[in-house]
């Protein structure tokens, strides 16, 4: 599944910038991630997004999907599943492994939803 690449701009900006905290991510209360490393996408008006080292990701928990979505400004999305206790959490995450140039920076790393995941950046 691909298209025309695109280039974000003025109509539609990207920015990628270190997030200067520590990030974790967990199911329930349990840690599956955490990392000082990670990055703060911003795409035009969604949500500021965490990108986690996928390494920072505990790969215990962690199989890859048949899923890919694509993005005309970031390229093919590979899934995984996160097994936690016992509990199957389907597409959890992305990844980008080899994202457009623009945003080559989130490379390997995994971006986590929202409603199955709680990512929290602290002090």
């Amino acid at each position: 599944m691909t298209g025309r690449m695109r280039v974000p701009g003025p109509d539609h900006p990207i920015t990628i910038e270190p997030t200067g905290a520590r990030v974790v991510a967990r199911v329930d209360g349990r840690v599956v991630a955490e990392t000082d490393a990670a990055l703060t996408l911003r795409e035009a008006s969604y949500p500021a997004v965490q990108y986690i080292p996928l390494a920072d990701v505990d790969p215990a928990l962690l199989s890859s999907t048949p899923t890919t979505t694509y993005c005309p400004y970031k390229g093919t999305a590979t899934y995984r599943t996160l097994a936690v206790d016992g509990v199957e959490l389907v597409d959890a995450l992305w990844v980008y492994e080899q994202p457009y140039p623009a945003v080559g920076r989130i490379a390997g790393h995994a971006a986590f939803y929202p409603d199955k995941v709680d990512v929290t950046v602290e002090d």
